[in-house]
């Protein structure tokens, strides 16, 4: 199944299992449950590519921090909370993070419909309850009843304080082998890549821990055992395996998410209705731009919360340095005061929201103007248009 791309091609892989990464012009596979013979194709997006800040940090050599265990300690507490995920004919894996029997997953996991089982590190095997499921970020919830003895919650850290070159370990099911662990380290931090239903995901953990298909909804743990992401895609290199570029979720997305997914069973997600394009110094230095910093609105799609503001989509595009701008349309140069530096930071304060909020967008228009708009959120379509 193919879908939009915005940059690179992913492939999704579930055993099946894929998991997508922020690379440009690369293909990535996400690595959960689908049927291994038909890939799904996602898109990943460079971050600095979207107009995010690029995060520039030398990977030197960490000092051993208080807390920190060794591999094997890591994996002789995680692994047991590791869990075997199958739907149909597809696998991939899990993690328990309560004692009420609550399970996350990647949401391409468990998308084929049909029952969802669970396989625990004791030889139980149950079937899942899905509470819900979320598209927009490839996340799922599930629920079991089960022996307590069975469940082995990981601790979940933060994704916020991760930085380049941090060691990690990622724990899964690759190729049905339960509960393998590999080792690593962070390779690159907010990498946007590509969710099963179109829309992006922001701030995506890059590792070189390998991961294959199977891995997919699996826990990247820091060296502390807490999960600090999860797994769910990696660089296609056309050899259908790990080549040392996979992405995981960031733990502070899915936890925001898992509660929606628990309380409500479905998440809503706000809405602009726009497309975005960079603003960056290349730009400015070659335009007369009301603003040189921001998100440019490069279209606006009719009806949406964005068109009924008044907010204005681009009038024309130029060619720099081999790269397409759009210019002529509103610059988005902060929300609610908050100063708005890209493409990511806009999208990631809209993220935040949910629908029916209501925003005030400081914009710099084409005639040199500054003005302050208030747009009423919408509900994200289930897939991007």
């Amino acid at each position: 199944m193919n879908r939009r791309a915005t940059g690179g091609l992913l492939i999704p892989l579930v055993l099946a299992a894929v998991f997508g990464g922020a690379i440009s012009a690369a293909a990535v596979v996400a690595i959960g449950g689908g049927d291994a013979s038909t890939p799904t194709t996602v898109t990943v997006r460079d971050a600095a590519a979207a107009g995010a800040t690029t995060v520039v940090a030398a990977a030197t050599a960490a000092t051993p921090a208080s807390g920190e265990k060794s591999v094997a300690q890591i994996y002789a507490e995680a692994a047991p909370g590791v869990v075997r995920v199958t739907q149909g004919q597809g696998q991939g894996s899990g993690f328990v993070i309560d004692n009420e029997g609550h399970i996350l997953t990647n949401a391409h996991v468990v998308s084929d419909g049909g029952p969802v089982f669970v396989s625990f590190s004791n030889d139980d095997r149950v079937e899942a309850r899905i509470v819900g499921k979320d598209e927009s970020t490839d996340t799922a919830l599930l629920a079991v009843d089960s022996d307590a003895a069975a469940l082995r919650p990981i601790p979940l850290g933060t994704s916020a304080t991760v930085g380049v070159g941090d060691p990690v370990v990622a724990i899964g099911n690759p190729f049905g082998l339960d509960r393998t662990i590999t080792s690593g380290i962070v390779s690159a931090v907010a990498r946007q890549i590509v969710a099963p239903n179109g829309f992006p995901i922001n701030n995506a953990i890059q590792t070189d821990a390998a991961i294959n298909h199977g891995n997919s909804g699996g826990p990247l743990l820091n060296r502390r055992g807490e999960v600090i992401g999860i797994n769910s895609q990696i660089v296609d290199s056309g050899v259908n395996a790990n080549v040392g570029v996979g992405f995981a979720i960031p733990i502070d997305l899915i936890k925001q998410i898992a509660q929606d997914l628990q309380d409500d069973g479905s998440v809503s997600h706000a809405w602009l209705g726009v497309s975005l394009a960079p603003v960056d110094a290349a730009l400015a230095g070659s335009t007369r731009l009301a603003a040189d910093h921001g998100a440019m609105i490069a279209s606006i799609q009719p009806g949406s919360p964005a068109a009924r503001a008044g907010l204005r989509a681009a009038t024309d595009e130029i060619v720099l340095g081999g790269q397409t701008y759009a210019i002529g349309g509103d610059i988005v140069t902060s929300v609610e005061g908050k100063e708005v530096a890209s493409i990511v930071a806009l999208q990631n304060e809209i993220q935040t929201r949910r629908a029916g909020d209501i925003v005030t967008l400081t914009v710099a228009r084409s005639g040199g103007e500054h003005v302050d708009v208030d747009v009423t959120l919408g509900q994200q379509p289930t897939t991007a248009g």
